[in-house]
């Protein structure tokens, strides 16, 4: 396993959970820590395409029996922005390994679609130092922009 650590990422100043990285840097794995306790949650990168090349970043809680990823839990345990942050930090590390491919993100559901706009919206100053980021419409991919719905995200460290 790979360490990754709290100063990793240099684009926000957001607090996050140290992750581990499997030695393919393609599954990453953190604990969430909250008023419900320990919670483990994992990031997972996979080819969504080959040509061009797109990883699709999916993450949820982990299964403790089949150490699979559920994507449609509501944790609420009180660190949405520290699991955001380290999730967004996993891209980083993935990128370090495999280059700045595309990684599409996109919500378990159309709420969780629009947690992740909104956020991308209010860090948008930041994360765009780092990343070009774009929206998926549903017919195009465009440049991000704030106050427009989208489907999913695609974004490329720059």
């Amino acid at each position: 396993m790979i360490l990754g650590s709290l100063s990793e990422i240099g684009f926000m100043n957001l607090k996050r959970y140290p992750f581990q990285a499997k030695n393919d840097f393609r599954e990453y794995y953190f604990n969430s820590n909250g008023p419900k306790g320990k919670i483990r949650k994992s990031v997972v990168y996979s080819v969504l395409q080959e040509d061009p090349l797109v990883y699709n970043l999916a993450f949820g809680d982990e299964d403790a029996n089949t150490g699979k990823i559920i994507d449609n839990v509501i944790s609420n345990n009180d660190d949405r922005d520290f699991v955001l942050a380290t999730v967004a930090s996993t891209i980083h590390s993935f990128c370090d390994r495999y280059g700045n491919q595309l990684v599409y993100v996109t919500g378990s559901s159309a709420s969780r679609t629009r947690l992740y706009q909104i956020n991308i919206a209010r860090l948008y100053d930041e994360i765009s130092a780092d990343f070009d980021i774009y929206g998926d419409t549903g017919t195009e991919i465009v440049s991000f922009e704030r106050n427009v719905n989208y489907q999913g995200f695609l974004v490329r460290r720059k």
